[in-house]
């Protein structure tokens, strides 16, 4: 599947290309006669082509997958690893520090939410498609970093941060970290 996107991939480029830099001076300089040339028609054919291949591989893979929807989790739960934001636990005491744990995810909407962003962004008002996107994202990079921290024996997460980066578009990457440590009984 993966290749067959990056095939329509190169064939929008190769579409795009070749409309904007040879299709556009030609009609330039011969704009009286109406007939398209065939080099001129492959183009604009592997443009769409390569677009609507692209667009068919990437939601059969999200439809195989059901990853985004159905295999990430929704809500946080960590009973056995506790998660705070400061150094010191009170009450506990911290026996030794097994080193960073860390998760990260990389989330993105698709064209349609984006696009009603988009409006929302002009009319005003939250941008629930963007507040949901970064939402589930944290979840997943939290679960990743308990899951890090378990492996390690944690019984705590101390320090715990987030930090959020645009990759492209509207993909935005999420970064979650803090220190591992065994805690007393």
């Amino acid at each position: 599947m993966k290749i067959l996107r990056h095939v329509g991939s190169l064939a929008f480029v190769f579409g795009l290309f070749t409309a904007i830099f040879a299709g556009i001076p030609w009609y330039v300089m011969v704009a009286d006669d109406p007939v398209v040339p065939w080099w001129l028609r492959i183009a604009v054919f592997c443009l769409l082509g390569g677009i609507l291949v692209v667009l068919l591989t990437v939601a059969l893979e999200q439809r195989k997958n059901k990853a985004w929807k159905e295999g990430l989790p929704l809500a946080e739960s960590h009973p056995r690893v506790l998660l705070l934001n400061s150094a010191e636990i009170p009450g506990r005491e911290i026996t030794e520090i097994l080193g960073l744990a860390q998760g990260h995810t990389v989330f993105a909407i698709w064209l349609g939410k984006d696009l009603s962003a988009i409006v929302r962004l002009i009319l005003g008002g939250e941008l629930t498609e963007y507040t949901e996107m970064m939402g589930r994202a944290r979840n997943v990079a939290t679960n990743r970093m308990v899951a890090n921290a378990e492996k390690m024996g944690a019984d705590a997460i101390i320090n715990v941060r987030y930090m959020t980066t645009s990759v492209i578009g509207s993909a935005a990457e999420l970064l979650v970290y803090g220190t591992s440590v065994k805690l007393s009984k």
